[in-house]
């Protein structure tokens, strides 16, 4: 249980992608980390293949300095709540406070609007935003994950296993 003690928080909407986010989020569990789903409501949420979700948290009582690490599933759902000020924001406070950020799939249009992509840094996610990622001034790493400073990126479903790999090592090593 490496990741005891650690408060972590995946953001989710209608339309995410289902196993982009309850893999990583038994994955994490697994290492005894408390895992929040948070939204912009607390009503049920249907993932992109019909898995229900209920929120326990509200994006807006988040807080970078209470958590070890912010996950951007995908799906869908990134493209409806990147344009939220709350999502943006939060996310901005936790590359500011050098915080975990993980990203997989569709989740790196979230980073893209939030800011945090840095001119000449790697990024990976699915190829629908690839374009997306190199104008916001990325480096498109055709790699299933790896972690790029405080970022740990993942490339699509398939990659899971590596993404998740990678994650918990970050949280591990601080």
């Amino acid at each position: 249980m490496k990741l005891q003690g650690k408060t972590i928080a995946t953001l989710i909407a209608e339309g995410v992608e289902d196993l982009e986010y309850y893999v990583p989020v038994m994955r994490l569990q697994e290492e005894g980390a408390k895992v929040l789903s948070a939204a912009l409501d607390l009503k049920p949420v249907r993932g992109k293949n019909g898995l229900v979700i209920t929120p326990d948290a509200l994006i807006d009582s988040l807080q970078a300095n209470e958590l070890a690490a912010l996950i951007l599933p995908g799906g869908w759902a990134p493209d409806k709540i990147r344009r939220y000020d709350v999502v943006k924001k939060l996310v901005k406070d936790m590359q500011t406070a050098n915080k975990i950020i993980g990203i997989i799939c569709h989740g790196g249009s979230i980073a893209i609007s939030a800011g945090i992509i840095q001119k000449g840094q790697r990024a990976t996610g699915s190829t629908g935003i690839k374009d997306d990622l190199i104008n916001a001034g990325a480096v498109w790493a055709d790699e299933a994950a790896f972690r790029e400073g405080n970022q740990v990126w993942g490339r699509v479903v398939a990659d899971i296993p590596d993404f998740n790999r990678e994650l918990v090592k970050a949280l591990i090593e601080g």
